[in-house]
């Protein structure tokens, strides 16, 4: 089977003898690009799709404005220190990705009205232009890792924002991240905003609470992948300990300084203050002494038999769940995994944190209608002290509750509430 780059490099080979007239997709991730090749252009009248990450690129040529059927297209991992303002001229502009370039200037007019995606994790933007208010259609929002402040007045004509990640920026103040009109968007149920100034000291003395202690990798022999996620890998590992008997667990390895959903450390305390709970995965403590300096969690090792109860959000989805077609639950088991997902929700809230991806794919279920919520790379903590701000945080776990309750119903009914799973480009 072909790796994506030799598929790429053959895909770059055809374009440019001219073998691809009519192309709705176009893959040339990892080709070495330095600039994009004029032979892109002469697919306008049909180029839908266009994925370019992990090259050299820097710049887009204006004539990109002449393809007026994309809707989707992908540069993550290039050298940009902008996005291009061309892009704003494409009328059919749905999905926008530019995860881990070196973007410091978003220019108003970069800005497609049409957008409903848009990922820009991980550059070095201190400032979004007023333009990001009129996109009406804005659904999912990742701004996770970069350098922001404030963000623009008049956030709350985003009606349909769904999801929304502000990790890891330089917010100092919480009204300045999370304004009123922000907080009371209709439909906004996924929100993640640790990594902050303004909430580092509540994370950094949350974790002064918990008496967990590191395991050190020296104790752990790692086995297989058993699979990974937007944050890291996680693999089956025998442990070791010098005071305790053997036992099989779990270890995620985060991959990088900076997720989709914020930062490792960031997850790692929220993990950790979340405790144990039955409706919760839980964990046994920080990896330490990684050789490559690796930072990590040693989680339980759960049986065969557990399993998501979805996959996550496909590119046509957006920002819900696929699930199975041929999943049907019993509406007794519905119910049980309704109530394990409201009372480890009630938990965290308990705990002074909001979870932030409440979703089925973070869900755990044994067939049996046992189940345990997992993953707190989007988990924030939020000031008890601050009322008004709480209430309305934890109402946004609520509305994600609420959608998987109904997910759940309908399940139980005339069948699945998504369609099937899809693999997109890279840069989700």
């Amino acid at each position: 089977m072909p790796t994506p780059l030799s598929r790429s490099s053959s895909t770059l080979a055809a374009l440019l003898a001219g073998k691809l007239q009519g192309a709705t997709h176009l893959d040339l991730r990892g080709c070495g690009l330095q600039e994009l090749p004029a032979a892109v252009l002469g697919l306008a009248d049909t180029l839908q799709v266009l994925d370019v990450s992990g090259n050299g690129l820097g710049t887009l040529p204006e004539g990109l404005a002449r393809l007026t059927k994309l809707h989707t297209f992908f540069a993550s991992d290039n050298r940009f220190t902008a996005v291009p303002a061309v892009l704003g001229r494409l009328p059919m502009l749905d999905t926008l990705g530019f995860k881990a370039n070196q973007i410091a200037v978003v220019p108003a007019p970069a800005l497609a009205p049409s957008l409903r995606w848009l990922i820009l994790t991980d550059n070095r933007i201190s400032e979004l232009p007023a333009t990001l208010t009129d996109c009406a259609r804005l659904q999912k929002l990742m701004l996770a890792g970069n350098r922001l402040t404030f963000l623009p007045r008049g956030v709350g004509r985003l009606g349909r924002l769904e999801l929304l990640r502000l990790s890891a920026n330089r917010f100092e103040h919480a009204a300045h991240a999370l304004p009123d009109d922000l907080l009371a968007l209709p439909r906004l149920a996924w929100l993640a905003h640790a990594g902050n100034p303004f909430s580092a000291a509540r994370e950094q003395d949350a974790l002064k609470q918990v008496a967990a202690r590191p395991i050190p990798w020296s104790e752990l022999s790692v086995q297989a992948l058993l699979g990974q996620g937007a944050s890291g890998h996680i693999h089956s590992a025998q442990w070791r300990p010098a005071d305790a008997p053997e036992r099989q667990v779990a270890i995620k390895l985060f991959k990088g300084a900076v997720t989709s959903d914020g930062l490792p450390a960031s997850e790692m305390a929220a993990t950790l203050v979340a405790g144990s709970h039955p409706n919760l995965v839980g964990a046994l403590g920080p990896l330490a002494g990684h050789p490559q300096g690796v930072q990590g969690l040693v989680l339980p090792r759960l049986a065969a038999h557990w399993a998501p109860l979805a996959g996550p959000p496909s590119m046509a989805s957006c920002s819900r769940d696929v699930y199975a077609d041929a999943l049907r639950l019993p509406d007794v088991q519905a119910r049980a995994i309704g109530r394990a997902a409201t009372a480890a929700l009630g938990h965290l809230h308990d705990r002074g944190l909001t979870h932030g991806d409440l979703y089925a794919h973070n869900l755990l279920v044994n067939g049996q209608g046992q189940a345990l919520l997992s993953d707190f790379g989007a988990a924030s903590f939020v000031n008890l002290g601050d009322a008004d701000r709480t209430r309305a945080l934890q109402a946004l776990d609520t509305r994600a509750l609420g959608i998987l309750l109904d997910e759940l119903a309908r399940l139980t009914a005339t069948g699945p509430p998504g369609g099937h799973p899809a693999t997109g480009p890279s840069g989700t």
